[in-house]
């Protein structure tokens, strides 16, 4: 980290050699992975960082570095965007291998090869490394799980959450099973494993049309269901910017989570991050953007203007 915040970069060798042992790491888990959360334990769930850095180490000014008994789980989007995504990508897996109990990730509508392309990714790591180095990227993010348990149940009082990138599905009875066994390691772009990236919440009951294109809108009563059927307490994703860094609807039971500020370095929202204990009680933490070096966002994107997906 104290060399990412120089500007200086990893050398190529040892990049080779942490996705090596990050792609093992995520090989080794299911596609939706439990997680128990116990007495006096906690988890620190954080959102979209979309290659800002400097914000990614704000949040581990505030609430700690990772460890063992101070895990994070980055939902997703850690990439594109933002001209430091190498930097917070390497930074993640690094903890990863380091200690795969202090952080956990999930991948997002950005961790895909169509994204990369034209939102910048691709670009960054052949600039600061090389084509064959993006296509051990492209590996490592097919071989993340796609979404966590957070299971308070065995403490007294104890709730579970469900977290995952984007959001629910396009029909109703999909299962915690049904979702263990898809199998993840490919670019998916329909499907269930396409829901699980890139659905929305809408405050109308019901499911409508995606403002995306890809995925679903999905109301509350189908967030309800969801989490009666899966006998789960409440719903995490991130996925979307929010003015204030999250969002709570469906009466409680759905938080979005959004952890990269001033979006951009245009929209002048701010980031957050939730602290859970058993109880999956959310307890946020705004913060503000840290100032970066002077290298502008979308830097290493393709021609495609600076909005989209």
């Amino acid at each position: 980290m104290e060399t990412f915040k120089l500007q200086k970069k990893l050398h190529p060798r040892y990049v080779v050699l942490l996705l090596r042992q990050v792609r093992s790491i995520f090989l080794s888990l299911p596609t939706v992975v439990d997680l128990p959360v116990g007495v006096d334990q906690h988890i620190t769930v954080c959102g979209d960082t979309h290659g800002q850095f400097y914000d990614l180490i704000k949040i581990f000014e505030l609430n700690g570095l990772p460890t063992s008994s101070n895990p994070y789980l980055f939902n997703g989007d850690f990439v594109d965007r933002g001209s430091f995504s190498v930097e917070v990508i390497l930074t993640l897996l690094a903890f990863k291998v380091h200690d795969p109990a202090c952080m956990h990730l999930t991948r997002g509508n950005h961790e895909t090869r169509g994204m990369n392309k034209i939102y910048g990714f691709e670009g960054e790591v052949k600039a600061k490394y090389s084509e064959r180095t993006f296509e051990m990227f492209m590996e490592v993010f097919r071989a993340m799980p796609l979404a966590y348990v957070l299971d308070g149940s065995q403490v007294a009082g104890g709730k579970r959450a469900f977290v995952l990138h984007g959001g629910l599905f396009s029909k109703d009875g999909v299962s915690l099973d049904t979702l263990r066994s898809l199998d993840r390691n490919c670019e998916p772009d329909s499907g269930l494993l396409s829901e699980m990236l890139w659905s929305d919440p809408q405050k109308e009951p019901g499911r409508g049309p995606s403002k995306r294109g890809i995925g679903v809108s999905f109301g509350p009563d189908v967030t309800m269901r969801f989490l009666e059927e899966n006998n789960l307490d409440l719903l995490v994703r991130s996925h979307e910017m929010k003015e204030e860094g999250y969002e709570v609807e469906a009466e409680g039971k759905l938080i979005t989570i959004f952890s990269a500020p001033n979006y951009c370095d245009q929209m002048g929202n701010m980031g957050a991050f939730i602290r859970f204990r058993s109880d999956m009680k959310p307890i946020f933490t705004q913060f503000s953007a840290s100032p970066h070096p002077d290298v502008r966002p979308m830097k290493y994107a393709g021609n495609l203007g600076m909005w989209g997906l």
